[in-house]
């Protein structure tokens, strides 16, 4: 496997939206039994609701049916007859609605009530249960996306920005999250609404329902031309949103930095500026959805006048009851009902699917670096480590960072690395535990390809030291067993001394349960470092890498570091990243780099011997040394005489 071998491979892919919103929705597998719980209730509430226009009918015939017959009845007995026969009745049914009148109209209220009370008790349990379902997807995709990150090899997490990671696991999640939870359900109910109205209107009174008809394919229209045109305005909208976030994140992370350059108003004009971008944005997207909910209502309203008209037509010429246009009015506002939700649906639908689209890209994101079909577990290494013509390149156009690099290191072996910036030193480490593969030639391990054994046997079998350490939000003793978590206390205690940072932790009042802050903000760089390298200890690994880690720090604190660095190297296969000589000096290797290739190698005293870059380098830093300590002196002693 080739590392890198499209340059943009590691990026998200461009066509990972087609379809997101529909993939996403079939996630809700997993969350089948309240699904099913929800759209039961759905249905059951909405079919009750649909019952309620059929009880409005009746109670509102039964009122005027019982009006006309106090009328009719009201009349000198011969003058009965002729009035019934007109009103097309009989005098023993106006006598029948004269009767029964209150009790149809009570029975009619009750039902209503009761209706009400079960529409109510399965909309209770439909929304809890969509809620509960939405809640299920968002947990289900934030550890998918989060176990994902994980996965991806370097390469991905050099080509994109924290902030837009961050964005995609929170609110694009989030804005996917409550179109299932609200937007889905609002959808399927519009549906049933919709279907079941219609299917009554047809068979009540086929001539009207052909008035109302011809208003939902142009309602349809509109929301299809809107979803397209809203789509990537909100696909805009996060893309923004992420970038102010990227630039929250990093002013935060580096904080001290901005306060100790006095780029606090550089960075609000930076913030202001993303700021604005995003505001804009988020108003072209309302002026757009501002054109639309006044088109539905004005269709909706253009519905209702035909009706009025027509119906009214019908009742003039006794075709229509005012108990049957009533029942007919309230079911066409079941169907204007769901056109006015269109808006909403859109609004939600159109993020859904923006946000599920750039969801699936991390998901579907290939990394450079994975186990092979066929990849086996590496057993408990000895500490052989050979490089053979390695030639690696970042990109697979970009030019190469290391070239035809070739070198053994045998078990307890100490190899130094030592060459100027950018001169591959830390590219070699790199690849040892596979954080990227090489792109021509192999990296073995006890003669094992480090490509065909698993990542975790092969990195569970590494010490890494860095010279930016990173600790974590947690104690003292979360960060040393970091690696080993279920280490016990005399074990972590035991690392921590042969790190010589036992006495120091044991200063802190709550001593290994001390917490370290975000970073590790509360310790110093040298009592952080031995942290790391206590960290490293409690592993037992035989193999190390070991970038500079005295290089920023006093004398002192390098004298400590350096001791427990001889403990940690002791009888292990390590790799040593050096920018001081001397720090390398006893090396049983020390490979010479410059510009990605081994110049020189071997011992100090051969190199001296026969490296002329090797002997460069070694004596301009005994002069820079030297001057330093001339100067510090003459420091010392001008202060003694001021005192």
């Amino acid at each position: 496997m080739q590392a890198q071998a499209a340059q943009g491979r590691g990026r998200p892919q461009g066509n990972a939206g087609n379809g997101g919103l529909g993939r996403a929705i079939r996630y809700l597998g997993k969350q089948r039994r309240s699904v099913v719980i929800a759209y039961g209730a759905l249905i059951i509430a909405t079919l009750a609701q649909l019952v309620v226009p059929l009880l409005v009918q009746d109670m509102i015939n039964a009122i005027t049916n019982g009006m006309m017959a106090d009328t009719i009845l009201g009349l000198p007995q011969l003058a009965q007859g002729l009035a019934a026969t007109q009103a097309g009745k009989t005098v023993e049914e106006l006598q029948s609605y004269q009767t029964n009148a209150e009790s149809i109209l009570v029975g009619a209220v009750v039902i209503v009530v009761l209706v009400a009370v079960i529409r109510g008790v399965f909309s209770f349990v439909q929304a809890y249960m969509a809620e509960k379902t939405s809640q299920g997807l968002a947990f289900d995709f934030r550890n998918e996306i989060f176990a994902k990150i994980q996965r991806l090899s370097f390469s991905y997490h050099d080509q994109n920005q924290t902030g837009q990671l961050m964005i995609r696991a929170t609110d694009d999640v989030e804005r996917l999250r409550l179109f299932i939870a609200q937007g889905l359900v609002l959808t399927a109910s519009a549906f049933i609404l919709l279907v079941g109205a219609l299917l009554i209107l047809v068979f009540t009174n086929w001539r009207l329902t052909l008035v109302v008809l011809p208003i939902l394919p142009i309602a349809f229209f509109l929301f299809m031309i809107f979803g397209k045109v809203a789509q990537p305005l909100f696909i805009e909208i996060q893309m923004r949103l992420s970038r102010l976030n990227t630039i929250l994140q990093e002013n935060l992370a580096g904080i001290k930095v901005v306060k100790a350059f006095t780029r606090e108003p550089h960075e609000q004009k930076r913030f202001d500026a993303a700021s604005d971008d995003l505001f804009a944005q988020s108003l072209k997207v309302n002026r757009t959805f501002a054109v639309l909910f006044p088109l539905i209502f004005l269709i909706a309203q253009i519905g209702q006048a035909a009706l009025l008209y027509f119906g009214g037509q019908q009742i003039l010429q006794g075709d229509l009851t005012l108990g049957g246009y009533q029942n007919f009015s309230l079911y066409v506002i079941y169907i204007f009902f769901p056109l006015g939700q269109l808006g909403f649906i859109i609004s939600l639908m159109a993020q859904a699917a923006a946000s599920a689209g750039r969801i699936f890209e991390i998901l579907d994101a290939q990394s450079d670096v994975d186990n092979k079909s066929d990849a086996t577990e590496l057993a408990a290494i000895e500490g052989n480590v050979e490089f053979k013509n390695v030639t690696f390149r970042y990109y697979a156009s970009g030019d190469p960072v290391l070239k035809d690099v070739s070198f053994t290191a045998r078990t307890g072996q100490t190899i130094a690395l030592l060459g100027a910036t950018g001169s591959g030193k830390t590219t070699i480490i790199n690849l040892i535990p596979r954080f990227y593969d090489v792109s021509e030639g192999a990296v073995l391990i006890d003669g094992h390809d480090v490509r065909d054994v698993t990542l975790d046997s092969l990195r569970s079998q590494i010490g890494i030291v860095l010279q930016e350490t990173n600790l974590f939000s947690g104690t003292i003793r979360d960060n040393i067993a970091f690696g080993r978590s279920d280490a016990t206390l005399e074990e972590v205690e035991q690392a921590a001394r042969a790190a010589a940072a036992h006495d120091f932790i044991m200063s802190f009042p709550q001593g290994y349960d001390t917490a370290v802050g975000e970073r590790g903000s509360t310790l110093s760089g040298g009592q952080k470092q031995r942290i790391a390298i206590a960290r490293a200890l409690l592993l037992n690994p035989r193999l190390l890498i070991l970038d500079d880690s005295t290089s920023s720090v006093d004398l002192m604190t390098e004298y400590h570091i350096q001791q427990a660095l001889d403990n940690l190297m002791r009888g292990r296969t390590s790799f040593v990243i050096a920018q001081r000589i001397t720090t390398v000096l006893n090396a049983d290797q020390i490979l010479v780099l410059d510009k990605g290739s081994i110049v020189a190698t071997g011992t100090h005293t051969e190199l001296m011997e026969n490296s002329p870059i090797y002997a460069e380098i070694y004596n301009s830093q005994l002069v820079g040394d030297a001057e330093l300590d001339t100067v510090g002196a003459a420091a010392a002693s001008a202060a003694t005489q001021e005192a």
